[in-house]
C-alpha cells in the first residue's frame, strides 16, 4: 500500500506543475515548522503541517494540531492561510466561494441552478434579498430557466446538498455580456495574487469581469474579445514563467 501511495505521487507531481500553473520560480513558503513545501504534491489525507500558526484554506481541514488535505492537489501557502490547488478539473463547492450558475428550474420555494459542479445549487426565497410573497409571485419573473447569476455559495451540507444566496452586493443576475469557460484549476492563475492579473485585464480593457471559483467567467465592455483572449491565454499557458509579462505584451500589442 505504501509503494502504491508513492508511485501516485510520482505520476501525479509532473502534472501537477503543469495543471497549477505555478511559476517555477516561486520561492517556497517561510515556514518555522516541518511540513510541506510550496508546490508539493498531496493526496487526501495528506498531513501538510502540525502547526497552530498555520489555518485551513480551501481543500485543507484541521485535526488537532495538525493541518491536512482534502484533494489530491498542491500545496500553496498564502500567507498563515494554506490551500490546495486540486489537479481535477471538477468544481467542488465550498461555503463563501462566488460562482457563476445558470438556473435550471424554478420552484415553487426557489431556484434549482447548475454551478458547473457535480452537485446542484438550491436558491430559497430566503437567499434573496427582499421578501417575496411565492403565493402572489411568479418566481420566474425574478430568475428564469437559462438566466444566468453571480452567487456566493452558503452552504453545503456533509451529504453535498448546496445553497446558494444572492444577498452578497456582488451577486447579481447577468443581462448581457459574455461568459469564458476555464478549467477550475486554472482560476488562481486567472486572479493572481492578491487580483493582479485580472485587475491588469480590467483596466487594460475596461471590462467589467466577474470571476466565478467554478471556472465560469463573465465580462462585458467594448474589449470583450481582447479580455477574453487574454483569459484564453493564462488557461493554455499558465504552466509558463513570467506570464504577468505575456499578458501585458498581449494586452498591449492588441491595443
Amino acid at each position: 500500500m505504501e509503494r502504491g501511495v508513492k508511485d501516485m505521487k510520482n505520476e501525479v507531481i509532473e502534472k501537477a506543475k503543469e495543471e497549477t500553473g505555478v511559476e517555477k520560480d516561486v520561492k517556497e513558503a517561510e515556514k518555522k515548522v516541518t511540513g510541506k513545501k510550496e508546490r508539493e504534491v498531496v493526496l487526501p489525507g495528506d498531513m501538510i503541517v502540525e502547526s497552530m500558526d498555520y489555518l485551513p484554506g480551501r481543500n485543507c481541514f484541521r485535526e488537532g494540531d495538525s493541518i491536512y488535505s482534502k484533494r489530491v492537489g498542491v500545496v500553496y501557502y498564502k500567507g498563515r492561510v494554506i490551500e490546495v490547488i486540486p489537479l481535477s478539473g471538477e468544481y467542488m463547492p465550498e461555503v463563501g466561494d462566488m460562482v457563476i450558475g445558470t438556473v435550471k428550474e424554478v420552484q415553487h420555494s426557489g431556484w434549482t441552478v447548475n454551478i458547473n459542479s457535480p452537485y446542484e445549487a438550491f436558491l430559497s426565497l430566503a437567499g434573496v434579498r427582499g421578501f417575496i410573497d411565492s403565493a402572489k409571485t411568479d418566481l420566474s419573473k425574478i430568475y428564469g430557466i437559462g438566466d444566468m447569476i453571480y452567487t456566493e455559495v452558503s452552504e453545503v451540507t456533509p451529504m453535498k446538498d448546496v445553497r446558494i444566496s444572492m444577498k452578497d452586493p456582488k451577486t447579481r443576475k447577468f443581462e448581457n455580456g459574455r461568459i469564458v469557460r476555464i478549467s477550475t484549476v486554472k482560476v488562481p492563475r486567472v486572479i493572481g495574487k492578491q487580483g493582479s492579473m485580472i485587475n491588469m485585464i480590467k483596466d487594460r480593457t475596461g471590462c467589467m469581469i466577474s470571476v466565478g471559483q467554478n471556472g465560469m467567467i463573465w465580462l462585458q465592455g467594448e474589449k470583450e474579445n481582447l479580455a477574453a483572449k487574454a483569459i484564453m491565454y493564462i488557461h493554455e499557458n499558465s504552466q509558463i514563467t513570467g506570464l504577468t509579462d505575456h499578458i501585458s505584451k498581449l494586452l498591449s500589442e492588441s491595443k
